[in-house]
């Protein structure tokens, strides 16, 4: 079944309502939390009045504190060997500002929480806090640097002897995740134990962070996610709320539930990118790229939780492109804002953005034809390493360049340019490279039951966020197997079942689940063969396995694999080498010139992921990865006030994408086995997103005939460029 676009079989689970959601959740005798937020961006808090009647409790941070409680869990720096290593330039030490779930003294952006109220139901609760009154003190918004480093080798050779140079200035937009499900918290404490129920990224680390901020032994801790109603990355860190709320829980001695509404979510679901980038590119006469250098300065808000978009971002940011040298200054700065963090193939959009518009930008100075100058500077030989230390272990970048361009019928659009401007429209195309920095948590584990009922259990570390894993893992292990894929069953998302994992980010769920699993199934074949060995009264040499089947060589005498059962297998793996996927898209959009409006009317997207497990998942994965990232570029944007006050914080200023909005898109899968994994995968959930800044911003570009468009590229923004005044 490997190779096949196998229809998801959870899909007849969710579409039934069978699913275990949110609001599915819930105890006898449970209670409500709310939480007062902060209106101000920086203030001191100089006190809060919890005497609130018609409530349980109103819980404060020196509640908290009294308690033991400890701050919120954050890694801001990567522990990978792989990836690239920041350090200060003066050697200074990182500074992270520890990240209290409930302040005592001051708060640092709009929608801090400052205190928890509880009560019997949750408008009681809504009311309570409601009543809560904080005295503040204002302070003024500011910010400062905790990170200042460089990497790559010096440039200034390349850019003295350069025919061309080519620099941009921008900033890419700060955006959220905007997950269909509310973020949600229900806690319950017996026998000296929380039990934690929360739609995440990965139930064991966020036990582990749970369990530091609680201040007990990760033992004490059950952590338990089901469904995940949408991700994107922005609940792969913990939130303060899921150990307030199991810290109430044991206070109060009931279970205590949370869910945030939307306005909520806007203030304090992480938010991403926020990326401000001056960067240069120098080519020689022909075309051929020299060297290239840039500043990124990456806004992580009032707290750092990481600074991954940061250092996968610089270590990819020359993308598939040769550079002889490459130079970069990397900063991360805190303000009064909310945190950012990893959002969908973090960091890299960014990154991808700003060099395919530095090459538009020399095509169109130059006189070069936009294809032809990706193509002369595509990397060809492998391995290859790149100027910040990364090492891509394969690719065919001119095949991925070459399948783009002939699925998107590039060669024929002056026609439909003329066909637009016809019509009174606007028509532009654009294309982009890019490569993705796959890594994530390094280890996995897997165990595998073959039971005498006919079924196998896969336990897996991993967690579906809605990727399909129910039916991909069962797709391998139905082949390696050979048993019916109905009848595989994984079990992933609750500690006590699946105590070990790294939680579904990066690209890492299916690299990672399959070596595991491939491992465990080829233990429980050696078993097998042991057994039916002493079954048949053969050698164990003598015994040979296909389709859920042993049997003795050159005879007809065998044994299926659940008349030997039950038969068990695991294998916990630690492993940290990247994977690097790669592809090439292309954008065409129409502009009406009098609204300034951008209609996306054709969209193609090649994207290598090694080997492709099952290609109906991956285009699925493509497709939304696309919405996402064409949002981005056309629509959504975070904005605060120069007093850190948050101006987006509904549906009415932040604007989301509709699938009325997109025409349908032309996705194609290549796959070039990466010599770095032992099953040839590379990550394949990244891809859709990671290339589209550029690849839309491009076409816009194209159809206005102009250098430069900042992102979003709004109706407003689109009209002034035409008019003359952008």
């Amino acid at each position: 079944m490997i190779g096949r676009p196998v229809p998801r079989k959870e899909d007849d689970r969710l579409l039934r309502g069978a699913g275990c959601y949110a609001d599915d959740w819930n105890l006898p005798g449970q209670v409500y939390a709310c939480m007062v937020r902060s209106p101000h961006a920086h203030a001191r808090i100089k006190s809060i009045a919890a005497d609130v009647p018609g409530v349980l409790a109103v819980l404060t941070g020196k509640d908290a504190v009294a308690d033991g409680l400890k701050p919120i869990p954050t890694r801001p720096v990567t522990v990978n060997p792989h990836e690239v290593k920041l350090a200060n330039r003066d050697r200074s030490p990182f500074h992270i500002p520890p990240y209290p779930a409930l302040p005592t003294d001051e708060v640092r952006f709009v929608g801090q929480a400052v205190a928890m109220v509880i009560a019997e139901t949750p408008m009681a609760a809504k009311d309570g806090a409601d009543t809560v009154e904080v005295e503040y003190e204002v302070l003024p918004a500011d910010s400062s640097v905790l990170v200042d480093a460089d990497v790559g080798i010096d440039v200034e050779k390349a850019f003295k002897s350069a025919a061309h140079v080519v620099a941009l200035e921008t900033t890419i937009n700060r955006v959220t995740g905007v997950p269909l499900e509310p973020r949600a918290v229900l806690a319950s404490f017996a026998g000296g134990r929380y039990t934690i129920h929360a739609p995440t990224g990965g139930a064991q680390r966020f036990r582990a962070d749970a369990a530091a901020a609680l201040g007990v032994p990760e033992s004490a801790v059950r952590f338990v996610a089901r469904e995940v109603g949408g991700s994107y990355g922005t609940r792969n860190y913990i939130c303060p709320e899921i150990p307030l709320v199991a810290w109430a829980a044991r206070r109060l001695g009931r279970p205590v539930k949370w869910r945030a509404d939307r306005q909520e979510c806007f203030l304090s679901d992480d938010h991403a990118r926020d990326l401000s980038v001056q960067a240069e590119l120098a080519l020689d006469q022909e075309g051929r790229f020299l060297g290239f250098r840039s500043a990124n300065t990456s806004n992580v808000g009032a707290y750092p939780f990481s600074y991954i978009p940061l250092t996968k971002g610089v270590g990819v940011a020359t993308s598939v492109y040769h550079l002889p040298c490459a130079s970069f200054r990397a900063r991360a700065v805190t303000t009064n804002t909310m945190p950012t963090s990893p959002y969908r193939a973090a960091g890299r959009p960014e990154v991808m953005f700003v060099i395919e518009r530095l090459i538009d930008l020399a095509a169109r100075k130059h006189g070069f034809d936009r294809a032809d100058l990706r193509l002369k500077n595509l990397i060809r030989s492998f391995p290859y390493r790149n100027n910040q230390g990364l090492v891509y272990d394969s690719g065919d970048y001119p095949a991925a360049q070459a399948r783009a361009l002939a699925l998107s019928e590039w060669k024929t659009f002056r026609e439909r340019k003329a066909e637009a401007r016809s019509r009174g429209r606007l028509r532009g195309i654009g294309m982009g490279h890019y490569i993705e920095l796959n890594t994530g948590a390094p280890r996995e584990r897997a165990q595998i039951a073959v039971k005498k009922d006919g079924t196998v259990d896969v336990v897996l570390g991993t967690i579906s966020t809605g990727q399909g894993h129910e039916t991909s893992f069962a797709q391998l292990v139905a082949d390696w197997l050979g048993v019916d894929f109905a009848k595989v069953r994984l079990l992933a998302g609750d500690t006590d079942v699946s105590p070990v994992g790294g939680g579904t980010h990066s690209g890492r769920s299916m690299r990672m689940g399959a070596v595991v699993i491939d491992v465990a199934v080829k233990s429980i074949v050696e078993k097998g063969k042991q057994a039916a060995a002493e079954k048949l009264e053969a050698a164990v040499a003598d015994i040979e396995f296909a389709k859920g089947r042993f049997t003795v060589k050159g005879t007809d005498r065998g044994i299926g694999l659940f008349e030997l059962a039950p038969l068990d297998g695991e294998h916990d793996h630690t492993d940290a080498v990247p994977s690097y996927a790669f592809g090439c898209a292309v954008c065409e959009v129409e502009i009406d010139p009098e609204t300034g409006v951008v209609e996306v009317v054709r969209y193609t997207s090649v994207d290598d992921v090694g080997r492709a497990v099952n290609p109906l998942i991956i285009h699925g994965q493509t497709h939304g990865g696309i919405v996402a990232g064409v949002g981005q570029a056309l629509m959504e944007r975070i904005v605060y006030d120069a007093d850190g006050q948050l101006q987006t914080a509904s549906f009415m200023d932040y604007a989301l994408p509709r699938a009325d909005q997109f025409p349908f898109f032309e996705t194609s899968i290549s796959e070039t086995p990466a010599t770095t994994h032992p099953l040839g995968m590379r990550g394949g959930g990244e891809g859709g997103t990671t290339p589209s800044l550029a690849t839309v911003a491009n076409a816009v570009c194209d159809a206005l005939d102009i250098d430069h468009i900042e992102l979003p590229a709004t109706p407003e923004r689109v009209w002034r460029k035409i008019k003359g005044r952008g």
